[in-house]
């Protein structure tokens, strides 16, 4: 049995989009070079969506591990140029990791730690 308590639905007309635990979640195939990804369906919406998507590596066409040295220079404070040098890739490239794992934390840091008493939609709620 898989376990896909991590998981939510990732489609945002979904009455349980984003809520975990919701045991709406099943695995309804495989897929990827060697099967190693799972494809997830949504009981609630219908929907069927990639186990990585919401993630910063989602539809990355460059290989983990490049993908993964680029952001390990980001984060080391190398600038896109440089980065793009070292690893061997497009800056464009570089650019677009930077704003996808930039979206990605920001998204992740509002989901852990929620709104400030200060924000507007704190006190909606």
């Amino acid at each position: 049995m898989d376990d896909l308590s991590p998981f939510c639905c990732q489609n945002p007309d979904c009455p349980d989009y984003a809520q975990r635990g919701r045991d709406n979640l099943s695995v309804c195939g495989h897929y990827g070079t060697q099967q190693q990804r799972r494809l997830l369906y949504c009981r609630s919406c219908k929907a069927r969506f990639s186990e990585r998507k919401g993630a910063p590596l989602f539809d990355c066409r460059l290989p983990r591990d490049k993908a993964l040295a680029v952001l390990h220079h980001l984060a080391e404070g190398c600038g896109v140029r440089q980065t793009a040098r070292l690893v061997g890739v497009n800056k464009n490239a570089v650019a677009r990791l930077a704003l996808l794992a930039g979206q990605h934390a920001r998204q992740l840091h509002d989901e852990l730690v929620g709104f400030s008493p200060l924000h507007p939609e704190a006190s909606a709620g």
